[in-house]
């Protein structure tokens, strides 16, 4: 039987014989090596058929059939058609796909079995070679269909697709000249299946000026009938999900006139690329108007430029002059269009800064309405505004780097004077050696500085420290010998808990399990404090308690001083000798503090030593995932119960008669087998675990085992990007309008079990600062949780199941409405309440983290620049004041931002920021603007699965 590859690859080449090579070589450098490829030589009048043959010779994974259709659909269905593999790849012969490509979407697929296809980013490459950003479509793993219905959002060869789908929908649709590959992937969609994103550009698309895509005429036309299709019944796809089996729906995205305006605005300035404005105005009127989509229309506006200029970004502001004239026309019909002529100028603001802000300004960029230029922040010229120009984008340059960058608007010429004025409120804030003029920028922020410290001082509330955490201090060094060890342990009192209803029940099982009858002489190893011992002394007629820490022996004879019963000592169970003749031995809680299990099997030998002849060893140990990660367990130490309980059952002369097991830990009885015993089944007995778990222990459980160890993945992993997880509300109920900023209690409770059983460890903002700025890859699998807001049911639900999962969290609060309640949200229904700050200190103390998110939680961009500073400065300022730490966070409230923030926020104090930026931080990011990854409360674990793994890659 002949093998089946796992990928099937269809290359449609039509006299591609400049392109072939290139697109060829991307599959033999793939690191999955189990695929074929079709090459379908369509109609080639020039050497592609010889290239083809030489590849097809060179490797028997290439294989080649001919057409006749000069069809690139056509072609790819004859593909289609020998194709064997379980997935299938559309490579057309000038693009090329990343030597990783087939891996990394495979894994992504195994994660998700249900799924269709799996899709990645794209760049574009121009004929000089030069590369666009990365580009990818998130949305489409959250809703295919509702997208594919109105844009195409994926490359062709940026989709890995299950062939037999795919050979069910009937494959391309060869009556279509363009869109062919749009009208597919909707179909595809329509079927209702998952869709796997994988975060990275691993596909390659070579822009041509012989491309069909340049055909506006024709890509409208057949957009027109793709469209339509999306927002009706298609009688192709027999089995489609019943919620598209009509069509898309409009308030899921916007109506088909709509869409085919957004479509039609992508090719008029694909137009205005070659110097004219070829497409109708009025095919632009469905497009939305108002403010808010003033950027949108611009960023469609602007891949539109690029497609047709065949220029990357940085290179479109010096090339102007062919498509700037044209450019502005379009806004400008674009204003007539909505009534409204400051819309269009608002979108070519919008154009023209988003040009400069990829050119490096090399030399003056004279645009419709913007200067963009480099001016000597020391030595400045005045600048003469060209005639139409009314907004100055500039650089201000020191010492020959880029000090600032600065946009304001401009009537007539910018002197000397008013360049020397910017200087002062822009260049980096250590920059000035004088004392700030009180009119300055520096000196008015000095003065909001100087207000907010006053108000902090003139406060009512009653300022008090955080309280002290009640861990036990951490070894800062290595251990001359065991008891300096514990001794560092018996430091702080009552290290464990004992009284803790979980140790109690504990306790009453290790006196359940007793030998019955009497028993004369009984030694307990490592006693600490005595809390057990004070239990078992009545039960036996002398007890021998010791430990190697003499701190915690005195504190056993002062918590034993009226049971006469009891002798006291200090003992190195390992180092000394133990008194011989016992009728019972405890010993639990310590032996998986011992070196390996050598030296525990030379313990169990001791022990026989030591025992009459009877005699019984009694011990209880938590079990650990070191010995059996794939059951519930504690994330510590080398070995755990079961090794313990396995090593001591192997141990010539003793003996396992009895032991209760709950699901943390067992509780063992052994007996020194007497000359002519004969050993018997021991009697297991299963209990649950009914007494609460308290923080302290249940931090260290990973509930039902671990798929990865964080120990592990410290020394095994390095990566150079992270998640950092935005949350809002931890709740069961709320508005309905804000159910995706809410995570049910048990949901979120899934996800941070996922994260704890998967070796994750949670940072905070400054550790991640401190990465960037040092360009020091990440150790292990490190992730930061977010809070915007500071809801209170952050304290009472989030907070206890971070604790519970050995994680934390780093809320970021609206300080003048500590206390109060989210008022923002109030048109939604009854606000929420927010934390007061006897909460916040609280919580500190416990080992949240926290950071401003402004005082007011009003948006940034409607805030005077006096607000703003104002803003930055008092909450960070109340902020350190209840919770006793240095704050350099802050997260933009809705997260909006604009051009003042950043630079702003570091004259305030702050060092690290988050704003409106999506998707994992990586030490390549501005920590002034760090993306994060919301978290929905509308979405699976498996999305949230699926989002966590895709930035781990």
């Amino acid at each position: 039987m002949a093998h089946k590859p796992l990928v099937s690859i269809v290359v449609p080449a039509h006299n591609a014989e400049a392109t072939l090579p290139r697109a060829l070589d991307s599959l033999l450098e793939q690191e999955m090596a189990d695929w074929e490829a079709t090459i379908v030589d369509d109609a080639s009048t020039d050497r592609t058929p010889a290239i083809i043959a030489a590849y097809v010779e060179r490797d028997a994974r290439f294989r080649t059939l001919t057409s006749s259709a000069k069809s690139p659909a056509r072609a790819r269905n004859s593909g289609i058609s020998t194709a064997g593999g379980q997935w299938l790849l559309f490579l057309d012969a000038d693009d090329w796909v990343d030597a990783s490509f087939l891996a990394k979407m495979l894994a992504a697929l195994k994660t998700a079995p249900d799924a269709v296809a799996a899709y990645c980013g794209s760049r574009r490459v121009m004929p000089d070679g030069a590369l666009t950003p990365a580009s990818i479509s998130p949305v489409v793993a959250v809703q295919p269909f509702e997208t594919f219905a109105r844009q195409c959002a994926i490359r062709t060869h940026a989709l890995l697709v299950d062939r037999e789908t795919i050979v069910k929908l009937g494959g391309f649709d060869a009556s279509l000249r363009t869109c062919e590959v749009w009208d597919l992937w909707q179909r595809l969609a329509r079927l209702g299946k998952n869709w796997v994103m994988v975060d990275e550009p691993l596909a390659y698309y070579r822009v041509s000026p012989n491309a069909l895509s340049r055909n506006s005429t024709q890509m409208l036309t057949d957009a027109e009938i793709v469209i339509a299709r999306g927002f009706s019944p298609d009688p192709k796809v027999k089995h489609p999900s019943s919620a598209h089996a009509s069509g898309a729906i409009e308030v899921n995205g916007g109506t088909a006139a709509e869409a085919l305006a957004w479509f039609a605005l992508w090719n008029a300035a694909s137009d205005c690329s070659r110097g004219s404005l070829s497409v109708n105005p009025r095919s632009l009127r469905a497009l939305p108007a108002g403010r808010k989509r003033a950027r949108e229309i611009a960023e469609v506006v602007l891949d539109g430029l690029m497609e047709g200029s065949l220029s990357v970004p940085a290179q479109m502001a010096a090339r102007w002059n062919r498509f700037g004239e044209a450019i502005t026309e379009l806004t400008t019909e674009l204003g007539k269009l909505c009534g409204d002529p400051g819309a269009g100028r608002r979108v070519q603001y919008h154009l023209e800064q988003m040009l400069l802000d990829f050119d490096d300004l090399a030399a003056p960029r004279k645009l419709g309405r913007t200067l963009g230029l480099r001016v000597n922040a020391r030595n400045p010229s005045s600048t003469e505004l060209p005639e139409g120009i009314d907004r100055i984008y500039a650089y201000l340059m020191m010492d020959g780097q880029i000090a600032a960058r600065v946009q304001f608007g401009a009537l007539g010429t910018v002197t000397r004077r008013h360049w020397f004025e910017l200087a002062i409120n822009f260049v980096p804030a250590e920059r000035p050696v004088r004392r700030p003029v009180r009119d300055s920028h520096f000196g008015k922020l000095a003065q909001l500085a100087a207000q907010a410290r006053e108000l902090i001082r003139s406060s009512t509330e009653v300022r008090e420290p955080p309280p002290a955490s009640r861990r036990a201090r951490a070894k800062d060094g290595q251990d001359d010998d065991r008891t300096s060890f514990w001794n560092r342990y018996f430091a702080t009192e009552d290290p464990w808990n004992y009284g803790s209803s979980y140790e109690q029940e504990k306790y009453e099982r290790q006196l359940e399990i007793l030998p019955a009858g009497p028993i004369g002489r009984a030694l307990e190893l490592a006693c600490a404090e005595g809390h057990f011992t004070r239990q078992l002394a009545p039960r036996v007629n002398h007890l021998t308690a010791t430990d190697i820490s003499a701190i915690a022996i005195e504190r056993a004879r002062a918590r034993c001083g009226d049971q006469p019963n009891i002798e006291f000592g200090v003992l190195d169970f390992m180092a000394g000798t133990l008194p011989d003749e016992m009728n019972l031995i405890f010993c639990s809680e310590v032996l998986y503090y011992l070196d390996d299990l050598a030296e525990l099997q030379r313990f169990a030998k001791k022990v026989v030593e030591a025992l009459a002849p009877g005699g019984s060893l009694i011990t209880a140990h938590a079990f650990v995932l070191r010995d059996n990660p794939q059951r519930t367990g504690f994330d510590w130490n080398t070995f755990g119960a079961q090794a313990i309980s396995e090593t001591l059952a192997g141990t010539e002369g003793l003996v396992l008669e009895q032991s209760i097991e709950t699901e943390l830990y067992r509780i063992d009885r052994f007996r020194r087998l007497s000359p002519g015993d004969v050993a018997t089944e021991p009697m297991i007995e299963h209990a649950p675990i009914r007494a609460p778990v308290g923080i302290g222990v249940a931090r260290n459980i990973v509930w039902g085992g671990a798929r990865a160890l964080r120990r592990d993945v410290a020394r095994s992993e390095r990566r150079m990007r992270i998640p950092v997880l935005m949350y809002h509300s931890v709740a069961d109920d709320g508005p309905a309008t804000l159910a995706r900023f809410r995570c049910t209690p048990a949901a979120f409770a899934s996800q941070m079990a996922w994260l704890r059983a998967n070796g994750f460890h949670a940072i905070n903002s400054e550790q991640l600062e401190r990465f960037i700025a040092n360009r020091q890859p990440f150790v292990g699998r490190p992730v930061l949780i977010t809070f915007d807001d500071g809801f209170q049911n952050f304290a009472d639900q989030a907070w206890p199941i971070l604790r519970a999962n050995d994680l934390t969290a780093e809320v970021f609060v609206v300080t003048d409405l500590v206390g109060e309640s989210a008022l923002w949200d109030a048109v939604s229904g009854p606000p929420t309440p927010l934390m007061d700050a006897g909460t916040v200190r609280r919580l500190a103390g416990e080992g949240a983290f926290f950071g401003s998110h402004l005082a007011t939680h009003r948006a940034i961009d409607g805030l005077s620049t006096s607000d703003l500073a104002a803003e930055l400065l008092r909450s960070r300022m109340f902020i350190e004041r209840w919770t006793g730490r240095p704050i350099a966070t802050f997260a933009a409230p809705y997260s909006v931002t604009d051009r003042r923030l950043g630079r702003l926020a570091r004259e305030c104090g702050y060092r690290a920021g988050f704003g409106g930026r999506h998707g994992p931080a990586d030490l390549d990011c501005d920590p002034i603007d760090l993306p994060r990854i919301e978290i929905r409360g509308d979405r699976s674990l498996d999305n949230f699965v699926a989002i966590i793994e895709a930035v781990l890659g």
